[in-house]
């Protein structure tokens, strides 16, 4: 079933592409927008029944054909794979609008060796660092700079093929995990780093080929465990903002990381246009980039979409048109907090097909799923990481008060979820 907004009837018809929380939160800010006459989700999940429609994310094919015969005026592409299949490629070769980098543009997420390219042609502060193809190389290197270090998967590996290696023992056996097949073909090639000190922040901008449009920064929560212990995960829990960003540091960022990125893209035939997501390390010596994505992340996108004050769909357009320029963005008060629920045994082997009962939320919580489905007529776990409980309040504490009562009110059997989401930030 689709969703027909009472809004206005030459709103416009609008794609999301994608089933995880980030696709859930784009589509709870999305459908706010009196710009969106009709809603689809593309295929969503069990927060976003009533837009879904049943076409996987990379079946590139079918949705410029759903584009093309629902006359969707803009698609939006939530994860990395579709975009590095050349979705967008795809869609501007029918003449149809969409927001995201083109193939060779998001060739910055999906090969961390092109990512260090430009990095270095741009002048960008990152960590020393050498690419390898060639196990027993990257092995000697390893050996000859010793621990702490970090081994990067080259592919895409949904956010888990980074291993930061406290001793040298860690740092084989992960080299070893990398190259041996756990990620597949992303695994084939590595890049071996420095190690960098410092609180980590993700700062997500709005692109359109020539300027970048800061959004809130985020503190993300990688490690499965309280304390940052534990395997990486793909995320599991986010709040903004932390406390020692500051308006000189985002210029900062911008000034020495995000333009001189975006200048060399443009410079090389192959403009961005789209999210350009910079993971940071605020070090000693300044902020530093770990890495690039090119899309909203997860679960930085459901405390983003919490404190946006702004209409997304004209920063969508402006980007796509080129006139970033004319925008301005405006942002609620106050701290966002989410906290990832995953099914236990994430983010090993888990659990799926466990009942869930959600309680009600007040104006100041939402409830963003990501691997959830109905299942005769009952909200069941369908993914790794199942709900992001997020919350808005006055300061972190607020924040982290109201979101951990809703977590507690969840049924949810078994749910594995951290309980010191935000913490940091009362520590600074």
């Amino acid at each position: 079933m689709t969703n027909v907004n009472t809004h206005d009837t030459n709103g416009k018809n609008i794609l999301i592409v994608g089933s995880g929380g980030r696709e859930h939160a784009l589509a709870w800010k999305i459908n706010q927008s009196s710009l969106c006459r009709k809603l689809y989700v593309a295929p969503g999940n069990a927060g976003t029944g009533e837009w879904n429609i049943p076409i996987k994310a990379n079946d590139i094919q079918s949705l410029v054909h759903f584009a093309k015969t629902e006359r969707i005026d803009l698609t939006i592409v939530g994860p990395e794979e579709p975009l590095s299949l050349g979705i967008v490629n795809a869609f501007q070769a029918e003449g149809l609008r969409i927001f995201g980098p083109s193939q060779a543009a998001a060739f910055l997420e999906s090969s961390k060796a092109f990512a260090k390219e430009i990095m270095d042609a741009a002048k960008v502060p990152t960590a020393a660092y050498q690419t390898f193809v060639d196990k027993k190389m990257a092995e000697q290197y390893i050996r000859d700079i010793g621990a702490p270090i970090v081994i990067k998967a080259d592919g895409l590996a949904a956010g888990k093929g980074v291993i930061v290696a406290a001793t040298l023992d860690e740092a084989l056996d992960g080299l070893d995990t990398i190259m041996g097949g756990a990620f597949g073909s992303a695994g084939e090639k590595v890049v071996v780093e420095e190690f960098l000190e410092g609180p980590e922040v993700s700062l997500l901008c709005f692109c359109d080929g020539d300027r970048a449009l800061p959004m809130t920064p985020v503190q993300d929560h990688k490690r499965a465990l309280d304390g940052d212990q534990g395997l990486n995960t793909g995320g599991m829990g986010t709040y903004s903002p932390p406390p020692f960003w500051t308006k000189d540091l985002e210029a900062e960022v911008i000034r020495t990381i995000a333009q001189p990125t975006l200048d060399v893209m443009r410079e090389r035939g192959t403009p961005f246009t789209g999210i350009l997501f910079l993971g940071l390390m605020i070090t000693v010596k300044g902020p530093k980039l770990l890495e690039y994505n090119v899309r909203f992340g997860d679960p930085e996108t459901q405390v983003v979409m919490t404190l946006l004050k702004s209409d997304l769909i004209p920063i969508f357009e402006a980007c796509i048109d080129g006139r970033l320029e004319n925008i301005g963005i405006e942002w609620l008060d106050g701290t966002a907090v989410c906290v990832v629920m995953a099914a236990p045994g994430y983010p090993g082997e888990y659990t799926k097909g466990i009942v869930i009962k959600l309680p009600e939320t007040k104006d100041s919580q939402v409830i963003f799923h990501a691997g959830t489905k109905m299942d005769q007529g009952e909200l069941v776990s369908s993914g790794g990481r199942v709900l992001g409980v997020t919350a808005r309040g006055e300061s972190i504490v607020a924040a982290r008060k109201e979101a951990y009562a809703l977590v507690e009110k969840i049924v949810f059997p078994n749910a594995h979820y951290r309980t010191d989401i935000g913490i940091k930030g009362l520590a600074e």
